[in-house]
């Protein structure tokens, strides 16, 4: 699924990240690579999603959202 599908107050494992080739090892570098936990701290229909990654927060963007996949932890 798609982490803007995600829930608030949920975690996830990241799964893939379709974006393009800039962002993604933006992201690589930021930590948020494959089989990494996040946490959502909050998710709103529009706007950013603020997560917890590594230990460190980020606010990512509704079209970024749309490009990182996630899976549950127990999937």
């Amino acid at each position: 699924m798609k982490l803007s599908d995600g829930t608030k107050g949920s975690k996830y494992r990241i799964d893939k990240i379709l974006l393009d080739a800039s962002v993604t090892r933006r992201f690589y570098a930021l930590g948020m690579t494959q089989n990494t936990e996040l946490a959502v701290l909050n998710i709103k229909k529009s706007g950013p999603a603020i997560i917890k990654v590594r230990g460190t927060r980020f606010a990512v963007g509704r079209k970024f959202c749309e490009g990182i996949y996630v899976r549950g932890n127990g999937e």
